[in-house]
């Protein structure tokens, strides 16, 4: 039996930005970036920001940084670049950044998505955290993940996590 986690006390609406880690995407060919900003907006949050930065480490590590000094939001959302092919930074640039990590974030999401598509969710390093008192979320790049990740992990908790940390 799965239970409901406590309510939140009231709704807030939470100021996300959505960044695509891609070589090849643009912000029309976006399909995962544009999920996460439709599942965001149609849950009554906005989105200040949604761009597509390629998949250099400096570049992600930069992002994340600018980010995260602006006033205006309180949670970014990566996708992309999480598995563990050569040019797959996202993880390795995101997590040596990150103050606190949420571990139980990404266990399980592989938990879940092992009972989607099998052994191959080993291969996921999708990750959650606090950067200078902003949640950050890195998700995989297919649209399915991030289905699964907003739906069951990041639109349940994502104003108690943020009232956390303000």
């Amino acid at each position: 039996m799965t239970s409901i986690p406590h309510r939140d006390r009231d709704f807030i609406v939470i100021n996300c930005a959505v960044i695509t880690v891609s070589d090849t995407r643009t912000l029309e060919t976006d399909k995962s970036g544009q999920l996460i900003k439709s599942f965001l907006q149609q849950a009554g949050h906005r989105v200040g920001e949604h761009i597509i930065i390629p998949d250099e480490p400096t570049q992600i590590e930069q992002q994340l940084i600018q980010l995260c000094d602006r006033p205006d939001l309180n949670a970014l959302v990566f996708n992309g670049g999480t598995g563990i092919a050569p040019r797959d930074t996202t993880y390795d640039a995101l997590s040596g950044l990150l103050e606190k990590t949420l571990p139980g974030f990404g266990e399980i999401f592989r938990y879940l998505s092992y009972q989607e598509i099998g052994s191959r969710a080993i291969a996921s390093r999708a990750i959650a955290g606090v950067y200078h008192r902003k949640l950050v979320f890195s998700l995989p790049g297919s649209s399915g993940a991030v289905k699964l990740a907003l739906e069951k992990l990041i639109l349940p908790e994502l104003i108690h996590l943020v009232q956390l940390l303000t």
